[in-house]
């Protein structure tokens, strides 16, 4: 019964519903003032707004650290829609449905039914992706290009097929796309992966060096090169043409991510408890699965790794190596990971296929089919171990459908309820306000990075140029803070607060605004 309503299509289109529901409402209401957001659409709305198409700032006036490309796509976005919000969260909600297609098929056509399920299952039903899908943040563009390269390696590998120079030029495409959204970062995802598997490959070269050639995970020199040029390009220019882009990119937002100064270093297991919590269940799955097969083979690693199939053995190089390069950069951040979730749901995939071929008794072509010897390994209860697998499918599924669903769905109504988008709100009645009355105005500074763009503004202005401006009678309207907007009125010819004031958040007291009027 577990087995049919785990086939049925059905159960598919209700996951993959549900998915595509959790990564739309997920961040509801839509806000700006957590989690550099502000930061991220400010680089677009500047390029709309000043012709800043290369090198952006920060509503503070600091270089924007990014590379340039997912504001391209925002700033053409907003010229199709005309609408700001889609422009900004649109392109990580895509991404984030395009792995998942991607992740559902590829599953699917190696493994089957069961493991696309599980496999979509698991990258749309976990703590990160449903609040990545539409935070306007570069993580899911990231993550679904460095899914592509790894899914190219991992076709390569499982057809034992060369590399071509056209397959050269397809990863070169995606590694300078990856740089020109988040820089070398990319490397730290795949590099490691690739090597280990180098690594184990030439193990066995001396034995089957025909083989051995056709399961090189490593495309070549030239794409890495290459695409490195293309953002060392974008680096000088930015160093040439931009004041405080050397010391606030290269050295504080790069270099000084291997140092314990600047950014706030973390420990080197920061990502493993993290990922265990933010993946479940599908992290505890994983582990069950991976117990319960060295059990069965009396704890014999290196029986396990001999009879994995060079498929999967990529899967879990790229996995691991991905963790551990990270782990090993002392400046750490939870969505930093994000990354490294596609390929385990591809890896969560491949051991269900595996415990459910040992379980009708045949076995996928194992890396000892290579050249390695034979371990002797054979299922035992193989009725028995079908129902456990499948019934710790279900289960995982069953909990990750309850467990992210109720808790996106809690976060969407205490975000109403707490008014979370008190400054977005503000921001939008601030803009009608004007427009209805034709108003010039302007945004006293502030922290709230994510202001400016609320009410559609380029830059902040100091107190004492806003006195200026008003006495002369350039400025019909102020923003400000209700801290600083007693003093103001006191300073402003025919000035007045307005009834017009943002609702307080519940759970950040004193960051509160009001509009000024003549």
């Amino acid at each position: 019964m577990t087995e049919t309503l785990l086939e049925d299509r059905r159960t598919l289109w209700f996951v993959a519903g549900l998915t595509v529901l959790l990564f739309a409402v997920a961040n509801l209401p839509w806000q700006l003032d957590d989690y550099d957001q502000a930061k991220q659409a400010f680089t677009s709305f500047q390029m709309i707004k000043e012709g800043r198409w290369f090198y952006q700032q920060t509503p503070h006036e600091h270089v924007a650290t990014k590379p340039p490309l997912v504001g391209w796509i925002s700033a053409g976005l907003f010229a199709v829609t005309r609408s700001w919000d889609t422009a900004w969260r649109l392109p990580s909600f895509l991404a984030a449905i395009a792995i998942a297609m991607l992740l559902f098929r590829a599953a699917t056509s190696a493994y089957g039914t069961i493991p696309g399920l599980i496999a979509l299952s698991a990258f749309g039903l976990n703590l990160l992706s449903p609040r990545l899908a539409t935070l306007v943040r570069t993580d899911m563009q990231l993550a679904l290009v460095i899914f592509l390269i790894g899914l190219v390696i991992w076709q390569k590998i499982r057809s034992e097929t060369g590399w071509g120079l056209r397959d050269q030029v397809y990863i070169f495409a995606l590694l300078t796309v990856a740089m020109l959204i988040k820089g070398p970062i990319v490397y730290a995802f795949l590099l490691p992966g690739i090597a280990i598997n180098a690594v184990a490959v030439a193990l066995w070269a001396t034995r089957a060096p025909r083989t051995a050639r056709r399961l090189q995970a490593w495309p070549g020199w030239w794409p890495w090169i290459a695409s490195l040029a293309v953002f060392l390009f974008w680096v000088i220019g930015g160093i040439l043409f931009t004041p405080g882009f050397f010391d606030q990119v290269v050295m504080r937002e790069f270099v000084a991510r291997f140092g314990e100064t600047i950014h706030r270093p973390q420990p080197l297991y920061f990502y493993l408890p993290h990922l265990l919590h933010k993946f479940a269940p599908w992290s505890v799955l994983i582990m069950g699965i991976a117990v319960f097969d060295l059990a069965s083979r009396r704890w014999r690693i290196g029986a396990a790794f001999r009879e994995m199939s060079p498929g999967t053995f990529w899967l879990l190089c790229w996995s691991l190596g991905g963790l551990l390069a990270m782990s090993l950069i002392p400046s750490k951040r939870v969505d930093r990971i994000f990354p490294i979730v596609p390929p385990l749901c591809l890896l969560l995939a491949a051991q269900i296929a595996k415990r459910n071929s040992c379980s009708h008794g045949s076995v996928s072509r194992p890396l000892e089919s290579v050249d390695f010897n034979s371990t002797g390994y054979r299922p035992v209860a193989i009725e028995k171990q079908a129902t456990r697998i499948y019934r710790w499918i279900a289960a995982a599924l069953l909990l990750a459908i309850i467990f992210t669903g109720g808790y996106t769905i809690s976060k969407v109504f205490s975000g109403y309820r707490d008014h979370r988008d008190a400054l977005a709100a503000f921001g939008k009645k601030v803009r009608h306000e004007a427009e209805v009355h034709r108003w010039r105005y302007e945004v006293i500074s502030a922290k709230d990075e994510g202001l400016l763009l609320y009410v559609r503004k380029t830059n902040f202005i100091e107190p004492d140029r806003a006195v200026i401006e008003w006495n002369r009678g350039n400025l019909d309207a102020l923003v400000a803070s209700t801290e600083k907007a007693p003093a103001l009125v006191g300073e402003l010819r025919d000035a007045s607060l307005s009834s017009l004031k943002s609702n307080e958040k519940k759970k950040e007291q004193g960051r509160d605004y009001v509009l000024i009027t003549r």
